[in-house]
């Protein structure tokens, strides 16, 4: 998320928290825009990005009084849409992000009010995530290259906010023909060592045909 800057309101100054975005530049494609807005605010670049939305009410700016406060000297007679974007960021890859003074994560399920219609957008988001992990192979844009049952398994909890039977995810895990055991286990920890797995993508789209999905 991303704090805005202090809006007076009701005679007290007021901290507002957003998602990240800016404007399309005019010469600029919406897909390189998302890159941008990504780089500049994350440090993070050629990661997986996907369009799920387009925001368009016209009252979308206006809803609160407080929003309304904030538009008024800068886009009062302007009407703003707003593409949507989720993006997948590695596990491994989650120390490397850069994230700007003002912007902070946060935990999907525990976000307050954010600004304007931000929190239909990230609901919406979050939908489109959960069907496209559905659908497609996209899981693997979150595990590292070699990963664990176990973490593979984790993340899909945290998406679905649910738990899996352990068996019976591995036992739906282990007809995915694309996903590959590794002669390679875990080294330096506690408890018994797991195998390593690995994605292979000409496999999955070989076999798509099939219709194989990821519903676990």
């Amino acid at each position: 998320m991303v704090r805005k800057e202090s809006v007076p309101f009701n005679n007290e100054i007021i901290e507002e928290w957003k998602l990240p975005g800016n404007h399309v530049r005019r010469n600029e494609d919406i897909n390189a825009t998302a890159a941008r807005i990504l780089k500049e605010q994350t440090g993070l670049e050629d990661i997986f990005v996907k369009q799920f939305w387009v925001f368009s009410d016209p009252e979308r700016l206006k809803r609160r009084p407080q929003d309304f406060e904030w538009v008024k000297p800068r886009l009062q007679d302007e009407r703003v849409l707003t593409v949507g974007f989720y993006s997948l960021i590695n596990i491994d890859s989650i120390d490397n992000t850069k994230l700007i003074d003002v912007a902070k994560w946060a935990n999907a399920y525990e976000i307050n009010e954010l600004m304007f219609d931000h929190n239909e957008i990230f609901d919406e988001a979050l939908k489109k995530l959960r069907y496209d992990l559905l659908h497609e192979p996209l899981i693997f844009e979150l595990l590292p290259e070699k990963f664990t049952l176990t973490q593979m398994q984790n993340v899909y909890e945290v998406i679905f906010n649910t738990s899996y039977d352990k068996r019976n995810f591995r036992r739906k895990i282990n007809k995915m023909p694309y996903l590959i055991p590794l002669d390679e286990i875990q080294t330096g920890v506690s408890h018994k060592p797991a195998r390593y797995y690995s994605f292979n993508r000409d496999i999955y789209e070989n076999s798509r045909a099939e219709r194989f999905d990821f519903r676990v």
